[in-house]
């Protein structure tokens, strides 16, 4: 069947970053197609709980979130992508108000509404916007409504992509994205697309942990794809792990939002006694990656498998109207919040590291561009503030858009691509060679890459790392493509590109934390750690 089909832009991820990005694309008569590996609603911008980031209370200021993005950062934030991502923060949200998404509000003493502020950890001031416990649910919603109704957009859910098509790099051209091959699951069948710009905004990679808070999806794809085409990767080694998952013996994991802390819940022992006031001043509101290593160490060190997060203190009707998801999540798993602390572990969370790009979203290939968490900007150095994620999607699908706009009267059609080749490969008859690959995978990164890491354990991942990328390469050569594959085989990249970072630094610095190098290395500035292909 004939399968090369012709965009002006390909957006491979269905979230905040690439639907947000289609929806300012499209409104300029530009020929758009988003990708969406499952369904729309699979991705990480559905799940989150928390809300956006922005400078609206009048006690609140400009400079006081770029002090505490830059703290939480350790050292190796770009001041001027703090600054520029956070004079943002008002526009952004008032540009999703206006795509329908109806946020949180309060009444002022004077009778008029406002949007209700939350506060989370790292933050000095009430400055999280937030649609009740569940932000990321009602943007993705709104944006897919927009985008639904938009001709100039082609949603195409179920379709992974395999590869990014370059151009080859002839005498003194710049390599450029032609476009890129991508698996048809429902069909089974690999189809050429072909667009003058592609943007990568496939989410993160947390699935490479055993434990985490993020759907199927985030297994790390655009990061992979863009490394394989010959990109740059900077700041794998700052995995974020988000303190309070709850615990449930069958594996099942769901997010306790951090704005729990924000009104008072306390981190607790099984006997009920307090612990995080011995490891920070700033107790439950102190930033992730300082949250995260003392339940670690606590569960380490008194061999227990969770502890425990209390807000039943509070008026029960206060937790229904502020919790509504959690609280009726909880009671699914027998746990009403309103009498009983909620059993809680850390679980990997969120990629800070990833495709390095510049201020308007640009990748080291031409026409190609990351956006939201598969990128790194350097907003977030060596540890995310919270709510500042949907943030930097919404601001660098702006910036791409405007560069994009201003760029594509300029770039030559793609002329004709050659079809993928599947003359040389047959169907599987072991698929549980992908299945165990996976467990191995996401066993041994959890155990030797963690929260707390050594030399010694990097060393054996990276030995098991090697083995399996020759499985998974001979298993690609012989076998199609399907979508288990194509994600086990990008995560086996991720995983290597994680621990060559994790390996190249030589100290404790934000979310990487070493038992070899515990202390920061203040013989020189801080550096980011980037890999070249």
């Amino acid at each position: 069947m004939p399968s090369l089909t012709h965009y002006d832009i390909l957006i491979i991820g269905s979230g905040a970053a690439g639907l947000s990005l289609a929806l300012k694309l499209a409104e300029y008569d530009t020929r758009v197609a988003v990708l969406s590996k499952f369904a729309l609603t699979a991705g990480s911008t559905h799940y989150a709980q928390g809300g956006i980031s922005a400078v609206f209370d009048a006690d609140d200021s400009i400079e006081s979130h770029i002090e505490d993005t830059l703290n939480a950062g350790a050292g190796l934030c770009d001041p001027e992508i703090v600054r520029l991502t956070v004079t943002q923060g008002k526009a952004s949200i008032d540009w999703l108000r206006q795509q329908g998404v109806n946020f949180t509000e309060e009444h002022t003493q004077s009778g008029e509404t406002k949007l209700h502020l939350t506060r989370e950890g790292g933050h000095s001031h009430r400055r999280v916007v937030h649609a009740a416990d569940a932000t990321g649910k009602a943007v993705s919603l709104s944006l897919i409504e927009r985008a639904r109704e938009h001709s100039n957009i082609d949603l195409l859910e179920d379709h992974n992509a395999v590869e990014l098509i370059t151009s080859e790099p002839t005498d003194g051209a710049e390599i450029r994205v032609l476009g890129a091959y991508v698996l048809d699951n429902e069909h089974q069948h690999v189809k050429t697309l072909a667009a003058r710009v592609v943007v990568l905004a496939t989410g993160g990679a947390s699935k490479v942990y055993l434990y985490s808070t993020n759907p199927q999806s985030s297994t790390g794809d655009g990061i992979a794809l863009a490394w394989r085409a010959g990109c740059r990767v900077s700041n794998m080694e700052f995995m974020q792990f988000h303190p309070t998952c709850l615990y449930d013996p069958k594996g099942s994991s769901f997010l306790i939002s951090e704005a729990l802390r924000g009104e008072g819940a306390k981190l607790i022992l099984p006997d009920g006694s307090p612990f995080m006031q011995h490891f920070d001043a700033r107790g439950e509101l102190a930033p992730r990656d300082i949250v995260a290593r003392a339940i670690d160490h606590e569960m380490k060190k008194r061999g227990i498998d969770c502890v425990y997060l209390d807000i039943s203190y509070k008026p029960e009707a206060f937790i229904r109207e502020h919790f509504p998801m959690i609280y009726q999540q909880c009671l699914e798993f027998g746990i009403d919040i309103t009498k009983q602390p909620i059993p809680v572990v850390p679980a990997a969370h969120y990629t800070c590291g990833g495709v390095l790009t510049d201020s308007h979203a640009r990748t080291d290939i031409a026409n190609l561009y990351a956006v939201g968490e598969v990128a790194s900007t350097g907003l977030h150095g060596a540890n995310r503030m919270a709510s500042n994620s949907l943030l930097e999607c919404l601001v660098f699908a702006e910036r791409a858009s405007e560069d994009i706009l201003r760029k594509l009267p300029s770039i030559l059609p793609i002329g004709d691509i050659a079809d993928w080749d599947e003359s040389q490969v047959s169907d599987s008859d072991e698929e549980v060679v992908v299945s165990h690959n996976w467990n191995e995978l996401r066993h041994f990164m959890w155990d030797y890459v963690g929260i707390v890491r050594t030399d010694k354990r990097l060393h054996r991942a990276m030995s098991r790392i090697e083995l399996l990328q020759k499985e998974i390469a001979e298993y690609y050569g012989n076998f199609r493509v399907t979508s288990d594959l194509l994600e086990l085989r990008n995560l086996v990249i991720v995983a290597e590109l994680i621990v060559r970072c994790a390996q190249l630094r030589k100290e404790s610095r934000g979310l990487h934390y070493t038992l070899d190098y515990p202390e920061l290395d203040n013989s020189k500035p801080p550096q980011n750690t980037i890999l070249i292909p």
